[in-house]
Order: C-alpha cells, then sequence, then structure tokens
C-alpha cells in the first residue's frame, strides 16, 4: 500500500520511532514503521515499550498530531529584498508539491483534522495555508484496538471506533499463525487503492475481531469527562477556588498547546539581515499559555498562570462550542500525557463539577 501510494504521487507520513517516541515523519517502506513497540502513557509520563509481537499499530498516539503537516508551526508568509530607494516582494508560493498521504490516523485524530477544517478552512475567513496542506489529502486511519491511560476519547463521542473521514480504514488482527489488515473503502479514492492491493474478502470472523477490539478499547479507557452542560458549568466558574489550585502546579510551559491537534493559536514575527536587504515575515505557532500572547498597548491582559490556564480550558470545552459548533477537544490525553507536572483537564472538570455540586473547591 505504501508503494501504491508513493507511486501515485502521494507524500506518504506515517509513524516511525525517533528519540525514544512514536512521530510522525515521511515514510518510503515498511521497515520505518513501528513495528513490536508500544507505549505506556500516565500523566507527566510517556514510554516505549516492546509489546513482544510485530503489530504495526499497536500504540496509542504520540507527541505529535496531523496538524504538524496541516498547519505548520513555521510558514514564511512573505520575503522582500531592497532595490535602491524601494523594495521587492519575492515569490513566496508554496514549496508543497505533492499531496499527503496520512497512515495510522485514530478516530480521535479525525474528529481533531474535522475541528481544524471547521476553523481554518469551512469557515467566512480562509487559511491559505491550511487550505493548500489540505487539498488532496489521502487518509488511512487505523481502528484502535487499545487504549492508554491518558485517552478518553469515548467520553467526548470522537472514538475509540474509525466512522468517517477516512479513504481507507484497516484493523490490525494479529494472531498466533497470522498478521493480516481488515480494510474498509471511505471513499472512491481509496477503492481504487484497495483494487491496487492482494485482497480477499472479509469473513464474519474479522469483523467480530473489529467489535471485540473496539470494545476492549472503550472498556480500557478510565478517564472520562461528563460534558453535560459544560459550557454553562465553565462559564458559571470563572472565579472557582481549582482555578487558584492548578495554578499552583501549572508552569505555563504550554506544551499542551503544542501536542494538541486543534489547537491553533499563531503568532507574526518580523526579521532581516544585518545588512537590512533582506527582510521577512512569519508565521509561527505560539500560545496563550505564552505572556506576550496577550499583550495589548500597556501589557499583558493575562498576566498570571491562572487565567491562561483557565482562558485555555474554558475555550476547550466551552466558549469553543459558541465560536465553532463542537469542542475543541476531541480527547486523544496528549495535553494529560506531555504536561511536565502531570495536570489532568478530566481531573480538573471533575473538580469544578464536584466543587459546584457541594459548594466548595
Amino acid at each position: 500500500m505504501i508503494e501504491t501510494l508513493l507511486r501515485r504521487g502521494y507524500e506518504v507520513v506515517g509513524p516511525t520511532v525517533r528519540d525514544g517516541a512514536i512521530v510522525y515523519d515521511r515514510i518510503g517502506s515498511l521497515e520505518q514503521l513501528p513495528a513490536g513497540w508500544t507505549d505506556v502513557q500516565e500523566p507527566g509520563r510517556y514510554q516505549l515499550m516492546s509489546r513482544g509481537d510485530q503489530a504495526f499499530f499497536g500504540y496509542a498516539v504520540g507527541p505529535q498530531s496531523w496538524k504538524k503537516y496541516l498547519h505548520p508551526a513555521n510558514v514564511r508568509l512573505w520575503s522582500a529584498e531592497r532595490q535602491g530607494q524601494t523594495f521587492r516582494i519575492l515569490n513566496n508560493e508554496s514549496q508543497l508539491n505533492r499531496p499527503f498521504a496520512f497512515l495510522g490516523v485514530r478516530a480521535c485524530e479525525l474528529a481533531a483534522i474535522a475541528v481544524q477544517d471547521r476553523v481554518l478552512f469551512q469557515d467566512k475567513f480562509r487559511d491559505p495555508t491550511y487550505a493548500h496542506c489540505s487539498t488532496d489529502k489521502f487518509i488511512v486511519a487505523v481502528q484502535c484496538t487499545r487504549a492508554a491511560a491518558t485517552c478518553f476519547c469515548a467520553s467526548m463521542g470522537t472514538g475509540p471506533q474509525v466512522t468517517g473521514g477516512f479513504d481507507l480504514a484497516l484493523t490490525e488482527l494479529l494472531g498466533d499463525t497470522e498478521h493480516r489488515f481488515l480494510a474498509e473503502c471511505g471513499s472512491d479514492h481509496g477503492a481504487e487503492v484497495l483494487a491496487e492491493l492482494e485482497v480477499s474478502p472479509a469473513s464474519e470472523e474479522d469483523r467480530q475481531q473489529l467489535e471485540v477490539g473496539i470494545k476492549e478499547a472503550t472498556n480500557q479507557q478510565t478517564r472520562r469527562i461528563d460534558t453535560n452542560g459544560i459550557k454553562n458549568l465553565l462559564y458559571q466558574s470563572f472565579e472557582h477556588p481549582r482555578w487558584d489550585h492548578v495554578a499552583q502546579r501549572c508552569l505555563a510551559c504550554a506544551n499542551c498547546t503544542m501536542v494538541c491537534p486543534t489547537c491553533f493559536c499563531t503568532t507574526v514575527e518580523d526579521i532581516s539581515d544585518l545588512s537590512g536587504d533582506h527582510a521577512e515575515r512569519w508565521r509561527r505557532w505560539d500560545s496563550c499559555f505564552t505572556l506576550s500572547f496577550s499583550y495589548i498597548h500597556g501589557g499583558s491582559i493575562r498576566a498570571s498562570a491562572k487565567a491562561r490556564y483557565r482562558q485555555w480550558m474554558t475555550h476547550k470545552l466551552a466558549s469553543w462550542i459558541d465560536q465553532f459548533g463542537t469542542s475543541g477537544c476531541v480527547g486523544c490525553g496528549r495535553c494529560i500525557t506531555w504536561c511536565p507536572v502531570g495536570i489532568d483537564i478530566t481531573e480538573e472538570v471533575r473538580a469544578i463539577r464536584v466543587g459546584e455540586q457541594n459548594g466548595k473547591p
């Protein structure tokens, strides 16, 4: 399948092991996939371990999301050079020549792509970079048959089962004597690719294995967010004592927003060379946790860690709904795993809800 996608002109991006984690990178062969590796995740902890088999997709999610390719962290908006007393804008056309084929997209990540599509592509004002990177992309989804300890997609209604938004969906079936994939087409392009592969009709036993795997992944999830009335709950909890409690731990490091598959905040930076003859404007990822992000004339309007964490969580779970019609959280659990002090968004919501019910923090 990888060879077929490459032959069709796609830039294949999939999971691979690098720097002690499973990350997304360009893939050219089967050997680059993380065969035999799995991840152990807890609040503030991530570790790779051997599975004892050769499963290609026997892990949950790593520190990166597909946002890395659809909404790049660094984009040059324009560059210019001096010509006498004036200047000219240089050619700024995108360098991306081939469409992406994403291999190994989970259900929560499909939901995240849909969220960013809504924000950056389907609204009144479109992000041209996102639109260009998204054009003609091919998505190979993978069904989750195991969950990490930090996953809570089931409670957010975004997983673990892949139900749409893909060209092909794979379920890895790994037994004692065989290693196969159950494939499902989600588009005409997916059917065309599948037609070039060596396949046979799926059996009822294969479908049952899929159902069992999805059920196991759901049952493995111990974390959840009660989304019932969550928007009003957070709006009404602006002065809740829990914000002070979490601010005592929060480092305002922005890790949660960097690994989040839906956060889209950016800043703009102008640079020039020492001669002053060449200048560039770059768009870079930013975060509501940085002090400068809320800066206006006179200072930052969110000077404390309390204000910044409250802004992030309230936007993610409440005001995002008013802006875009959905929650900004898909339950992938990355913000829990990659928080250096192990702050758990599901626990923070639970504490606020319990506190409101009991009238105390």
